[in-house]
């Protein structure tokens, strides 16, 4: 690969198809959710095998403000956190979270546990993206939360004298951080709290990880089929946690092996996995490929791909993988039931149409996903990324097998990968 300060072209794969073994690192998703628990625990917690990306740096930022003095060993890739006890430290706090959901939706729940005033604002595309469900759902636990220029969206501004918990509603068609947040926060609510899901829940996977993190640190909640949650005080136990490689990292490698009938072996990441997005191999094995699963690997070997028609809205980080892969399968490739991705970091459903029409695909666009029509032979294309991680690392998958294929701003991919373009040009070596 060529790469200059704004651009980088990808050059296809040369050669035999890869076959290797690869080891992505921690899940952003797991990371920040460890550091919420383990900040507001009882006594210290290390956190080994943790992502270092800007993700993860605003959080640890935004928690070293709260006085919550995060101890951070890159080479180890541990985070060491010395719990709080639900007693936020520094009653006045900015928070700056540049544009990572997680951070804002986890961080306002957590603040409003405490006491003191606290503002969370972000980039200009955080300033549109949602929160106005978590602030209601907050109000009527007893906080006082209010989007600063009342659009529902941050600048945020907490002023919190903790929460006094008892009945919550909170949509779930928006984004499942909301409830995420919620949960991890209200074991310190004074009483105990229903949190009951109106309409459906987006991303389920990611609320059962949120679940089984905060069983981790000892605490348990009562979960009526994801509809109704109970959660009676209590407290979490400092502990060391280790946290798995990040499954939606993973899926462009198995894309690469998808595409190119190579054989890759995604290491940590197994059958015991706790994390969702482990099953886009599903969807590539319905596609043609070759998957095996065990215990701590999961390898994927390409095949002749068809194209599917599947509902990802439990697994929509991967929407962008998919879509690329769908540009070298044979047929049509229709993604449904994923409207919520047009308010994460860029609206992905209509950046993606825009793209891989560019690369030659026809393309219908629909309210809730995308029909996927593949050319015979793909475009060269300068491919925008929207200051969007993932838009970079899945259109990377289109050009190792097609020439002339450049991505713009590669560097977005430091929002959660930042060796993502060393560790992709490493198999080509």
């Amino acid at each position: 690969m060529t790469e200059n300060v704004r651009e980088l072209t990808v050059q296809p794969w040369a050669g035999p198809p890869p076959i290797a073994k690869i080891r992505v690192p921690g899940s952003k998703s797991l990371t920040n959710r460890a550091l919420i628990v383990a900040a507001l625990a009882d006594g210290r917690s290390v956190l080994s095998g943790a992502l270092d990306s800007d993700d993860t740096r605003v959080m640890v930022d935004s928690l070293r403000k709260l006085g919550i003095a995060v101890e951070h060993d890159r080479e180890a890739k541990t985070l060491t956190v010395p719990g709080c006890g639900n007693k936020i430290p520094n009653k006045d706090a900015d928070l700056f979270v540049e544009n990572s959901g997680t951070s804002l939706r986890f961080l306002t729940a957590m603040v409003a546990t405490g006491q003191g005033t606290y503002r969370l604002d972000g980039t200009p595309r955080m300033r549109q993206r949602p929160v106005s469900d978590l602030l209601l759902a907050l109000n009527g636990l007893g906080s006082d939360a209010r989007s600063d220029l009342g659009t529902g969206c941050p600048p945020v501004t907490v002023r919190a004298r903790g929460l006094d918990g008892g009945n919550a509603f909170v949509r779930g068609d928006v984004s499942s951080q909301f409830l995420s947040g919620l949960l991890m926060a209200l074991p310190y609510s004074r009483e105990t709290t229903t949190v009951e899901v109106d309409g459906p829940l987006v991303s389920l996977p990611y609320v059962t990880m949120t679940i089984e993190v905060m069983e981790s640190f000892g605490v348990r909640i009562g979960n009526r089929k994801n509809r109704r949650f109970d959660i009676r005080p209590a407290r979490y136990t400092g502990r060391p946690y280790a946290i798995e490689p990040d499954a939606s990292a993973a899926s462009y490698f198995f894309a690469l092996a998808a595409v190119t009938g190579g054989s890759l072996t995604l290491e940590g990441l197994g059958s015991e996995s706790i994390q969702g997005d482990l099953g886009f191999v599903d969807i590539l094995e319905h596609m043609g490929c070759k998957v095996v699963r065990e215990r701590g690997a999961t390898t994927v070997t390409g095949g002749t791909l068809r194209g599917v028609d599947v509902d990802m809205n439990a697994i929509s980080d991967t929407v962008m993988t998919l879509a690329v892969v769908a540009l070298f399968a044979q047929g049509i490739t229709r993604i449904r039931n994923v409207a919520h991705i047009r308010h994460k970091e860029t609206d992905r459903l209509s950046a993606l149409a825009t793209e891989l029409r560019k690369l030659g695909a026809r393309v219908d666009e629909h309210p809730d996903g995308l029909v996927i029509d593949p050319p015979a032979k793909l475009s060269p294309a300068r491919i925008a990324t929207y200051d969007d991680h993932r838009m970079a690392m899945s259109f990377a998958i289109a050009g190792m097998k097609t020439e002339g294929v450049t991505i713009l701003d590669p560097d977005c991919v430091a929002k959660t990968y930042p060796g993502f373009w060393e560790d992709l040009g490493k198999l080509s070596t």
